[in-house]
């Protein structure tokens, strides 16, 4: 055992009380602020330790959102799309499809979006998805002025970080957190941990899991750049002429860096976004951060040289652009909730009675089809007054692979902030909330949800009538062994995805 300190008693000053408290402002935590004031609630604080909201998106440079519509319908909407209608007039700020093209297998717009990862699904009859690729700088404002639109209900405090939780038996009371103004504390009526990992919810008794699957997407860091003096269209033009240039282009960058790196467009013709993906380490791990941060920028020159030599017709003015301002966290510590999504939610479509969400993902087991989140995966056990939506959500070490990205962040966030503000109103717990409520209100912010009679009938005799996505051979594999998880390939999986 190693040494230890004794860190003696201390009096912390109040800072405040409230009826609703957001720990982290990424993308979970920003959508459940501002479902939460939009469904009533009038006194919630959201602390964000950087000074912008977005999280991984805006400071993390995740500057793309997958998957938001299955072939032609549009599945994910609410608080993401709102995103995207509010970017879409400001110039060089967003570049995708539009959701009225979802689907379209027009061969022209196919050909002018097929080099633009994400935007078309591939295969016998190319169609468009709804991808959105975006500026995080112009995001940053954009979520500043959707929370100050209701400035009389919400209180942003940056540079603002949540250490531990203050506990009451099992209830959650309210949070410590740190500041240069010194260590302080926030009572709260609800606290919904959307700190991505558990930063509260670890601290509380509640039970949660550790890292992903070592095959998987999320058991890799990231640090994001760009490189500017790019012409884009020039390098699709390249590529075009060279059928295998994009496999040996991303074999040379591996052999450079020592890990997968990967370049993708942005909203600009003259910068590109740059990926990647450092295996084996735990973004929870301050020596796997640090290790991560180092690793990436010493790539970053040898990186820009490479592609000036070798694509100079599109490269040769290539220079770093930025760097993200905090590291791309995927996984580390995962909830262990009421309800833990498997693999099997994707290869047998089960329909949950609490779903806050119904999301197409990027998950070749159904096709991408669209997936029911329950209400129970945000949910902690053993510990009362407390949510935790985002990228740890209640899932196992291979399902949480197709739940970390943006719009499941957004989408649980938004049901963890529309659901404290029901149980505020009607005076009950968020476990004994009343989830019928909770939906209804849901649908009315632009949320589809199976079953409810406010969504589009139309969205759910679609899905039925594609079998859920359930005719890949994985999922006809998994119905006669009876257990997707029994046969689960992640190596294969994974090398689909890439």
């Amino acid at each position: 055992m190693g040494k230890v300190y004794v860190e003696p008693a201390n009096t912390l000053n109040v800072y405040a009380e409230c009826d609703i408290l957001v720990v982290g402002g990424g993308s979970a935590g920003h959508s459940a602020a501002l479902a939460a004031a939009r469904a009533g609630a009038k006194n919630i604080i959201i602390m964000e330790r950087y000074g912008y909201m977005g999280g991984d998106v805006t400071g993390g440079f995740v500057i793309m959102v997958p998957a938001l519509t299955w072939y032609e319908k549009s599945f994910v909407r609410g608080l993401q799309e709102e995103w995207f209608r509010r970017l879409d007039p400001i110039p060089d700020t967003v570049l995708g499809p539009k959701v009225s093209q979802a689907g379209s297998k027009d061969p022209f717009l196919v050909e002018k979006w097929k080099g633009v990862h994400g935007c078309v699904r591939f295969g016998r009859d190319p169609s468009l998805v709804r991808a959105v690729y975006f500026e995080p700088n112009q995001l940053k404002i954009e979520l500043d002025k959707m929370l100050l639109e209701e400035r009389d209900r919400i209180k942003i405090l940056y540079h603002s970080w949540g250490v531990r939780p203050i506990m009451e038996g099992s209830e959650v009371r309210g949070v410590i957190f740190e500041s240069k103004e010194g260590r302080q504390a926030i009572f709260a009526k609800i606290v919904i941990d959307a700190t991505g990992d558990g930063d509260i919810f670890r601290q509380t008794g509640a039970p949660y899991m550790a890292l992903a699957n070592k095959d998987t997407r999320s058991d890799k860091t990231a640090l994001v750049w760009r490189i500017g003096g790019v012409n884009w269209d020039l390098y699709q033009e390249w590529m075009r002429t060279r059928p295998n240039a994009h496999r040996q282009m991303s074999q040379a960058l591996k052999k450079i860096t020592g890990f997968t790196t990967m370049f993708y467009p942005t909203s600009r013709k003259d910068v590109v976004w740059v990926n990647n993906a450092v295996p084996n380490k735990n973004c929870a791990s301050v020596e796997d951060l640090t290790k991560t941060e180092l690793i990436v920028r010493e790539t970053m020159r040898d990186v820009i040289e490479y592609l000036r030599e070798a694509c100079p017709v599109a490269f040769r003015n290539a220079y770093l652009y930025d760097i993200a301002p905090q590291l791309g966290a995927r996984c580390s510590c995962r909830l262990q909730g009421e309800y833990v999504m498997t693999v099997n939610d994707f290869a047998f479509a089960p329909q949950f009675d609490d779903v806050i969400a119904w999301h197409s993902t990027v998950c070749p087991i159904n096709d991408s089809a669209p997936v029911e989140i329950p209400y129970r995966a945000i949910l902690p056990k053993n510990v009362e007054n407390l949510l935790c939506p985002g990228r740890h959500l209640s899932a196992d070490d291979i399902a949480i692979d197709w739940l970390t990205l943006i719009p499941q962040c957004v989408g649980t966030g938004q049901a963890a902030g529309v659901a404290a503000a029901v149980a505020l109103e009607q005076g009950t717990t968020v476990r004994d909330v009343d989830i019928r409520r909770v939906q209804d209100i849901l649908v009315e912010q632009d949320v589809p949800i199976p079953r409810n009679p406010k969504t589009d009938p139309e969205l759910e005799e679609y899905v039925r009538a594609r079998e859920y996505g359930l005719y890949t051979e994985f999922a006809k594999a998994a119905k006669a062994a009876g257990d997707a998880r029994s046969i689960y390939d992640p190596v294969k999986i994974y090398q689909q995805l890439l």
